[in-house]
């Protein structure tokens, strides 16, 4: 809502107030809208079906020392494939829980919390749907004349993800 309340001031500011001249400034970014949407459903029927919840459990129920290792590397793996702030949004929701059941401390929240921040922004980079820049770019209209595809951005990103993922992982597991 920031967004589009930002892109119509500042159209408006710029002279353009008819509305069939503000809606040019929305094409482009419909393809990028429409998988966002998407995503949003997807995310939406993932939380309300609790289908993540057999993961963050089995995570919940392996040794404290590990969870957060654990915790890194399945929120990791989902914000590859998905949109990152979405996955790690019900991820968070679901320790919340666990805190606020009184499942888990305090202070053993706050590293998991940790976790699950740090890996949906590292491995995510592993395909373009986990960053909203790269999945903006690949839907744009520059994409076909640079010729970027979905799996040239993936077999860029590749070795990006496998040295920031281990160095994340590492830092998790021993910081």
């Amino acid at each position: 809502m920031i967004g589009l309340t930002v892109i119509v001031l500042l159209t408006a500011f710029n002279g353009v107030i008819e509305e069939r001249r503000i809606g040019r400034a929305f094409e482009k970014a419909l393809p990028f809208t429409a998988l966002l949407i998407v995503f949003f459903a997807i995310v939406a029927v993932i939380h309300e079906q609790h289908l993540f919840t057999p993961v963050i459990d089995a995570v919940l129920t392996m040794e404290v020392s590990s969870q957060p290792s654990a915790f890194f590397l399945v929120n990791g793996l989902l914000s590859a494939i998905s949109d990152n702030v979405f996955v790690a949004t019900v991820y968070i929701n679901e320790v919340k829980a666990a805190l606020d059941a009184g499942d888990i401390s305090r202070e053993h929240f706050e590293k998991l919390a940790v976790a699950i921040n740090t890996s949906t922004n590292i491995p995510s980079v592993a395909a373009p749907n986990g960053q909203a820049a790269f999945l903006f770019l690949l839907t744009s209209a520059l994409a076909p004349l640079i010729r970027l595809s979905y799996g040239r951005m993936v077999i860029m990103a590749l070795p990006y993800t496998i040295v920031m993922t281990s160095v994340g992982l590492i830092a998790i597991s021993f910081i």
